[in-house]
């Protein structure tokens, strides 16, 4: 076991480094002591070097996987789902998630999944060129085997409860960044397992998801409005570190957002624009050539022009070829 792949974070609890694929570079799993076993949280994304880090971890920490009780997924993205079905495979465990969560793996990674279709025609209607399309759907259609054997579950419910070491956990509903997260709070230790709704150092990403809500930026600032009112010593992120700064780092988010609509708006000065123009101008045209954050920055761009949208603040003219521009309302 490397020392920096497992952290001890008290009482018993461990974060264990599962390495990424991807700039993230590692998602955080956390085993948490049961009296015949242990919880696994957030097992990870399925690829090779992540199933040799769980068993080096495994072993340095004097487990099995045997020792696995149960698994909770906070929420669907496959950087921290994916391992969960075969950690299933492997210790037996049942595997907790909510309905909503489970029901984003159907639609993602289910046999007959409509969603690279559906996909592809919400990011052409507004202007993402046919040839960078394929690319992305190849990225998408190479996460199936990175989320498989897809796990049997039981259902998880916000505004519950759950024990996890001894002790009684709140479930808080975290919409926004994936609708069907749920942040595990522990009132006494004023400990927050917040999966990536609340993440130091970057920011979560928002994304629109065609067929789910139109506004996720909206569900996700009312979300960290509500989780600000949670006193926090300690939280324990799905990326980077634990942290104990938890309100000053809701502000920090809040305020990103906020320079992010802006700075989209004040883009639009000079007329209308695709969102895939505004992607480019956000992001760099650079991520033509990674349509793995290619994907979500096109999806973050839509979300915040959507709630612009919302808020009055632009508007959408849809073109006689069915591409959507965007405008100033001041501009109209």
């Amino acid at each position: 076991m490397t020392e920096s792949r497992v952290a001890e974070l008290g009482n018993g609890f461990l974060q264990v480094k599962i390495p990424l694929p991807f700039s993230l570079k590692w998602v955080n799993s956390y085993i948490v002591p049961e009296q015949d076993g242990v919880t696994v949280i957030d097992p990870g994304l399925r690829t090779a070097e992540a199933e040799s880090a769980w068993s080096e971890a495994m072993a340095g920490c004097g487990l099995t996987y045997k020792s696995i009780r149960r698994i909770i997924v906070t929420h669907q993205h496959p950087d921290h789902y994916g391992l969960a079905g075969l950690l299933q495979e492997k210790s037996g465990a049942d595997v907790y998630l909510t309905r909503r969560a489970h029901a984003y793996t159907r639609k993602l990674w289910g046999g007959e999944s409509l969603y690279p279709a559906e996909l592809r025609e919400l990011f052409l209607a507004h202007g993402m060129p046919e040839e960078l399309m394929g690319a992305i759907e190849l990225n998408l259609a190479s996460f199936v085997a990175r989320v498989s054997p897809q796990p049997k579950v039981q259902y998880l419910e916000a505004g519950g409860v759950i024990e996890l070491g001894g002790e009684i956990w709140q479930l808080i509903d975290a919409p926004g960044h994936a609708f069907g997260a749920l942040c595990f709070y522990q009132e006494e230790k004023q400990w927050m397992i917040c999966g990536d709704q609340v993440l130091p150092r970057i920011t979560p990403n928002i994304s629109v998801v065609p067929g789910e809500e139109r506004d996720p930026l909206q569900a996700f600032i009312l979300s960290l409005k509500e989780l600000r009112e949670y006193p926090v010593k300690l939280a324990l992120p799905g990326h980077r570190d634990p942290f104990a700064d938890f309100q000053k780092r809701i502000d920090e988010l809040l305020a990103h957002h906020e320079r992010r609509l802006t700075a989209m708006t004040a883009e639009l000065e000079e007329g209308p624009l695709s969102a895939f123009e505004l992607c480019e101008k956000q992001f760099g045209a650079h991520l033509r050539s990674n349509p793995h954050n290619l994907r979500f920055a096109m999806s973050e761009t839509l979300a915040h022009l959507f709630h612009l949208a919302i808020r009055e603040e632009v508007t959408e003219m849809r073109r006689a070829d069915g591409l959507t521009l965007y405008q100033q309302v001041n501009a109209l």
